[in-house]
């Protein structure tokens, strides 16, 4: 700064106060900038009101007051968009710059309060007062400087812009307000810290906030200072890994070893050419073999191209494992593993016998198994591929939505690598392994894509010679993979996918089924896993009953298992502790083991009754019983639907009774008994849904019964859907069903006529113990099940005697 321009801005003195104590000055208002007292400040002039604000204060030779404006703020009137708290200032040089940009130099007086703010001429007239600093303690002062003067020499270590000049006029500061303002003008804060250090007329709290500021910046700049020396000892440490890498490879080609590099590629170009991979795929190999020649040995993408070639040579390219088609062994060991399934046996043994017979001109099938939890999808599978003398692999798709979870992860990124289809094939190093899918109902898609999808080209036997990984990005041959695809709902499963799909539904075990396999395969397992083989311990035939009646409620043989576990555990600890055990498990010892029973038998009507008929549904777990119940009660024609019915059981009770209101007559029921009473339909057992057409029939008879008062025999079962003509259409999972009935000693079932195809794999104790009728229209039914009607109806008999009474005349009076 020149003496001339010292002497000017020493010669403009400070504004004078009135005799209220204020004064009247221009006002600059300043975006991000804070001056301080005491401190030359370089001020840029945005606006025209800013510029001829300066310029009348030069030319007067006076002073100007300096202020922060606020973020956007809702206030009426300037004085609320600025912060109160400014500087007055005295202006110094005004420069236009190049590009047009115009600045001011200022020197900072003192500290004032902004009152009010005069808007009407070219710019803004503030009225103010001085501030006045407060008076502390100086040994307290004296301290706090000390303290602040120590965090700035060490900030200033890591400040290599701040000229030494300045740091050497801060240290040589002995007014604490001085200091702290000359410390502030030059630290490198935020403008809201400014503000709050300007904002303070206490030098002992402004000293006390600039000890923290600086405290907080000393900190971060230590932070970044450790991380900064840790990179630069990471990228030395880098630097001379490779400069010993270098020295051992010279080393090695001094003793005539050679280059480990070389010696990698060498090994991998002979893995490629004796691994006879097909000429697309041996093209593809020898070009990243030719990449990673180039490439430099600490190049991230060498690491990248090598884990990509020990992929691709690990897969099986042409290894077949030698199959047995000897259709005699193959039936041995699917009846050793597994009782009953003659239809998915059959079907087994037919793909063996085909392949027997076609070799290779065979395109193998994609089977997939449909069933409930528990009958033996999975381990059928593993049959399969001991029959076959293959390797058997399985992954399980429930909950997969990632469709690179099936094609693999493209290798630009990090971490990537082959789907789970060529991961298996890695482990099963056969081209031709047993491979089952399981649950290829539960996946699922989202944002990556759908693994559904992927599917397709898998299970496609006209696709899947060809299929292209992501990641291998070369087609690998999965035509001579043996897939078996297990699902619990066929209905889940996209309509295309399902398409190449071959469906061997997996029907639930009866009674006695459970009960063989039990004595054929879970005891002798269970036995032997508990350590108890030695005692000799036996079921009774009615010890499985009890447990199977009472203790499980499933169409498989899962949870059966679990009780027998459970049982031969309570023998085990007896048997540990040379106690006395039972070698015959009979139903009351299964009974004291388990507890009481957990499946308590639903109720069936036993006795004939207006309203009341018995149906037949089907669940997860299997047939079931349930009651449809009918009652009338006077009102206005309303129907009511209880027991948490679905829309599609809901539409049946409609037709149902829309069957009923048109053939009124043939029932000789008088028409205005639809709108004098209201309907009331309810299937206990109310916390369960129930959804679905098969309980139209039910429903049907019982309203029909409920309206002519004829009994329904309760001996009869009943399942099947309704048109409005009366025709009866038929429904699924009869057998099931015809087993829950028989299973709660229901000895008549009536089905539609046209589900008599689906009970041909019926056991034949079934057959024995239940006589089956089956139907096509309604009225049958209605001849099988309904009763004699009453010579009158007991509502006919009420309703003339109301009018009797209401006819009679009144007595005479006593």
């Amino acid at each position: 700064m020149t003496i001339e321009l010292t002497k000017r801005l020493k010669s403009i003195r400070n504004a004078e106060l009135s005799n209220d104590g204020v004064f009247k000055l221009p006002l600059l208002i300043l975006a991000d900038h804070v001056l301080f007292p005491q401190v030359l400040s370089l001020i840029p002039l945005s606006d025209d009101s800013q510029v001829k604000a300066a310029a009348f204060a030069d030319e007067r030779g006076q002073t100007l007051i300096a202020c922060r404006l606020r973020p956007p703020h809702n206030g009426s009137g300037l004085i609320d968009s600025i912060h109160p708290i400014g500087t007055e200032i005295a202006p110094g040089k005004y420069a236009q710059l190049a590009d047009n940009s115009r600045q001011l130099l200022a020197h900072g007086r003192r500290r004032v309060q902004i009152l009010a703010i005069d808007e009407q001429g070219p710019y803004p007239i503030a009225t103010a007062r001085p501030l006045i600093e407060s008076a502390s303690e100086p040994k307290t002062l004296e301290s706090l400087a000390t303290a602040v003067i120590e965090l700035f020499k060490h900030s200033s270590q890591y400040n290599e812009a701040m000229p030494e000049s300045v740091i050497k006029h801060i240290l040589a500061l002995d007014d604490p307000g001085l200091l702290c303002d000359s410390l502030s003008a030059i630290l490198p804060l935020e403008a809201d810290d400014l503000q709050q250090l300007l904002d303070q007329e206490d030098v002992e709290k402004r000293l006390e906030l600039l000890a923290v500021l600086l405290t907080s910046e000393l900190q971060a700049n230590e932070a970044h200072d450790e991380v900064h020396s840790r990179l630069q000892d990471e990228i030395a440490a880098n630097q001379r890994e490779m400069y010993l890498r270098e020295q051992v490879r010279i080393i090695q080609q001094e003793l005539g070893d050679g280059d480990v590099f070389q010696q990698e590629i060498h090994e991998l170009s002979e893995r490629i050419r004796s691994a006879g991979l097909p000429g697309e795929v041996h093209e593809k190999a020898m070009k990243e073999m030719s990449r990673l020649g180039v490439i430099p040995p600490m190049s991230p993408e060498s690491g990248v191209i090598h884990t990509y070639l020990d992929r691709l040579l690990a897969l099986p390219w042409n290894e077949l494992s030698e199959e047995n088609l000897d259709l005699r062994h193959a039936e041995d060991i699917l009846e050793r593993a597994h009782y009953g399934l003659k239809k998915v046996k059959a079907r087994i043994i037919e793909h063996i016998a085909v392949r027997k017979l076609a070799g290779d001109k065979m395109k193998s099938p994609i089977l997939c198994f449909v069933g409930p939890p528990g009958v033996g999808k999975t381990s059928l599978g593993k049959s399969i591929a001991e029959a076959l003398g293959c390797k058997f692999l399985r992954i399980s798709l429930g909950g997969v939505r990632d469709e690179a979870e099936i094609r693999g992860h493209r290798r630009t990124y990090i971490g990537s690598m082959p789907g789970r289809i060529l991961q298996q094939m890695e482990r099963s190093e056969t081209v031709n392994p047993v491979f089952m899918l399981d649950e290829v109902d539960k996946m699922s898609s989202d944002f990556r894509g759908d693994p559904a999808s992927a599917m397709l080209e898998v299970l496609d036997p006209e696709q899947n010679g060809n299929f292209v990984d992501h990641y291998l990005e070369v087609p690998y041959d999965l035509s001579k993979v043996t897939f078996i695809t297990t699902a619990n709902d066929l209905y889940a499963i996209p309509e295309a996918l399902e398409d190449r799909l071959e469906v061997i539904e997996f029907k639930g075990y009866s009674e006695e089924e459970k009960i063989q396999i039990a004595q054929r395969f879970l005891i002798p397992k269970q036995i032997e896993a508990n350590g108890i083989e030695a005692s000799g311990v036996q079921f009774a035939k009615g010890a499985l009953q009890h447990v199977i009646r009472h203790y499980t409620y499933e169409s498989g043989v899962r949870n059966l298992e679990r009780e027998i576990a459970k049982i031969c555990r309570k023998l085990a600890r007896r048997l540990a502790a040379e106690r006395k055990a039972p070698r015959r498990v009979t139903a009351s010892i299964a009974e004291r083991y388990l507890g009481p029973p957990q499946i308590l038998a639903s109720k069936v009507n036993r006795s004939d009754a207006v309203g009341i008929v018995s149906g037949l549904v089907w669940t997860p777990n299997g047939g079931e019983i349930q009651t449809v119940e009918v009652t009338l009660a006077p009102g206005k024609g309303n129907l009511m639907l209880t027991g948490q019915l679905g829309d599609v059981l809901q539409e049946s009770a409609h037709i149902a009774l829309s069957y009923l209101r048109g053939r009124a007559h043939e029932f000789c029921l008088p028409a205005d008994d639809f709108e004098n009473y209201d309907i009331h339909i309810h299937m206990p057992e109310g916390a369960v849904p129930k959804d679905g057409p098969s309980a139209g029939i039910t429903l049907a008879t019982a309203l029909i019964s409920a309206f002519t008062e004829r009994q329904a025999c309760a001996q009869y079962a009943m399942t099947g859907e309704i048109t409005l003509r009366g025709q009866v259409l038929p429904v699924g999972g009869v057998v099931e069903k015809v087993l829950a009935a028989r299973r709660r000693n229901i000895a008549r079932i009536i089905l539609p006529s046209d589900n008599r195809k689906d009970l041909r794999d019926l056991p034949r104790a079934v057959r024995r113990d239940v006589c089956i009728s089956y139907v096509s229209t309604v009225q049958a039914v209605l001849d099988l099940v309904l009763r004699v009607p009453p010579a009158k109806r007991q509502r006919d008999f009420e309703a003339e005697q109301r009018q009797s009474a209401a006819e009679a005349p009144a007595g005479a009076p006593d």
